[in-house]
């Protein structure tokens, strides 16, 4: 939660006062976080979550993602578009995410007993977006030189903050955070139950409810197929898109067919995606901040 001042009077005017800003317009995060391609980058992100012991036992016993899919899917994009391009509703946002997460407690997979909003557990939720955006970047839009991966990280230490994290819990530069990152894979992260859930071609998976009388007949109709079709794409890019250090320390494999695959999926994707529109190429919360920024003369 954000500190306040108290010789300062409360309210909302001297809440915005001390609020961590969000990520600038313009930045390197204003760029790919609302590209519609960071919709096939952030699985890899979840799935790195949940195999550290304590959030994946957290998510196991508190989290709707078996009934709701779909809706817990779009609350978690929406969050993250808010925290990059939210403006004001960002600290918000943050705090409305810690304050779910503030009864969430109990024992992970090794007997050990967790708070979901204890900085070791927290800060790893936050910890998985940058090497994701670094190395699925590189196959989804382009390499960053090292100015900008250094900005990227700069610009994701604000979105910590939005979340409610101090700098005492987030390592303070790139340096330190690939020594935390190494540490992480090699003394917590592990193949836990949810992780390989998440990765499954085989679990059951709601039809989406969503949409007119048309489409969710049409959805009713080709479900088996299209469960099928979407299952095996999540796991391909979760996979594909993670780390290779990652997907060692989770247990996963990889071939160098599948490499391949990745490699022509996404030259497709980095060649066709600039060519739409921009309403279409970014999603809608990123898009309308975008359109206001350049409305208002950047």
């Amino acid at each position: 939660m954000t500190k306040t001042d108290s010789a300062h009077p409360a309210g909302p005017a001297a809440t915005r006062r001390t609020d961590p800003a969000p990520p600038p317009p313009g930045g390197v995060l204003w760029t790919i976080a609302g590209d519609v391609r960071a919709l096939l980058m952030l699985p890899a992100a979840f799935t790195m979550q949940v195999a550290h012991p304590a959030i994946a036992a957290g998510v196991d016993e508190y989290s709707v993602f078996r009934t709701d899919p779909w809706g817990r899917g779009e609350r978690s994009l929406r969050s993250v578009q808010l925290w990059v391009y939210g403006g004001e509703e960002a600290a918000e946002e943050g705090r409305r995410v810690r304050r779910l997460h503030k009864d969430i407690q109990g024992t992970d997979t090794r007997g050990r007993r967790y708070h979901s909003l204890d900085p070791a557990c927290y800060a790893w939720v936050h910890a998985t977006g940058f090497p994701v955006y670094l190395y699925a970047g590189r196959y989804l839009l382009r390499r960053f030189t090292p100015a900008q991966e250094r900005q990227l990280y700069r610009e994701w230490l604000q979105v910590g903050r939005i979340l409610g994290l101090h700098d005492r819990d987030m390592p303070q530069s790139i340096e330190e955070y690939w020594t935390y990152w190494g540490r992480m894979l090699a003394e917590e992260i592990e193949p836990t139950a949810v992780a390989r859930e998440l990765i499954s071609t085989e679990v059951r998976l709601p039809r989406p409810e969503a949409g007119s009388p048309a489409v969710r007949l049409l959805l009713r109709l080709t479900w088996p197929v299209l469960r099928a079709a979407f299952l095996r794409l999540r796991a391909f890019v979760t996979v594909g898109y993670m780390p290779p250090e990652a997907r060692a320390a989770i247990g996963l494999e990889w071939s160098p067919a599948q490499e391949r695959r990745l490699r022509r999926f996404s030259t497709a994707v980095r060649i066709l995606v600039p060519l739409l529109p921009e309403r279409l190429r970014y999603l809608p919360i990123a898009y309308r901040a975008r359109a206001a920024w350049h409305a208002g003369g950047r």
